[in-house]
């Protein structure tokens, strides 16, 4: 896949297992350049370790997947900390450094990445703050801020060094109302903006119905579903309707396999 093909990511035939406990037996998807696309599932579907796939932090057992037609798995380490630079993320819990400052926490990928002159960094930093508005908290500490406010500024360093794909891991996990609505708005404007190509790992399925260009619902280790958010409410598929609808009853089991209950406690003799 050449670098400047229409899709920025592409997985294909992705296995992938801990231990013995299996992840994914053949997922495939593309990620194309400019979308917002978003991975839907539910707990323990291999969300957040198909990122880690995506950035190198995890390698195949089988199948490939390449960023800007690299192939991520065979990439030597110089070559894989290039490519990283490339890529933001946003880390499900923020992630953000507790004994720095929010500026601090800004400027670290971008001291770590460049040799920028401090007063470049300065106006950097405070043009991201104030892109997602909180310009005004930049001398403050991670244990200071609410969750919403804590997720914006995670999202800022996400951006901080203008990557070409961002990674979002649950950005919408425990947030009220109001700080989710903002968060999903400043995807979207930024990804628009800067011209990112954003990745949205997500289970909230009525907020990234608004959010997002496309999206890839994942099951057991496959791919159950894909298609722009009306494709995908219009499905007749059982699991696509039970997970999107939230639905009691459909293909996913409430009860893990075991024995019949009545079997279980039954009285040896009785």
């Amino acid at each position: 896949m050449p670098a400047d093909s229409k899709d920025l990511v592409e997985v294909s035939e992705l296995h992938f297992s801990y231990g013995e406990l299996s992840i994914f037996s053949g997922l495939s998807l593309k990620i194309p350049r400019g979308k917002v696309v978003a991975i839907l599932g539910g707990s323990g579907s291999g969300k957040s370790t198909l990122l880690k796939l995506i950035g190198g932090q995890l390698a195949p057992d089988r199948g490939w997947i390449r960023v800007d037609g690299k192939l991520v798995h065979k990439l030597a380490t110089d070559d894989l900390y290039a490519l990283r630079r490339k890529m933001g993320m946003m880390f499900q819990s923020s992630g953000l450094f507790t004994d720095l400052s929010v500026y601090e926490n800004l400027a670290f990928p971008i001291r770590e990445h460049y040799d920028l002159p401090e007063e470049l960094i300065r106006s950097l930093v405070l043009m991201k703050l104030d892109a997602v508005g909180l310009r005004g908290v930049r001398d403050m500490m991670p244990g200071d801020l609410s969750g919403g406010m804590s997720r914006r500024v995670a999202l800022a360093r996400a951006i901080a060094t203008d990557p070409m794909l961002a990674m979002y891991d649950e950005p919408f996990a425990g947030l009220d109302p109001i700080s989710l609505n903002v968060i999903a708005s400043l995807i979207r404007k930024l990804n628009d903006a800067l011209g990112l190509t954003s990745i949205v790992v997500t289970y909230d399925v009525s907020e990234s119905l608004k959010l997002v260009d496309y999206i890839y619902v994942i099951a057991e280790g496959k791919l159950m579903g894909e298609g722009t958010p009306d494709e995908l409410m219009a499905s007749e598929d059982p699991y696509l309707k039970q997970f999107l609808k939230a639905l009691p009853d459909g293909p996913v089991r409430f009860h893990f396999p075991a024995k019949p209950i009545a079997e279980e406690l039954r009285v040896k003799g009785v």
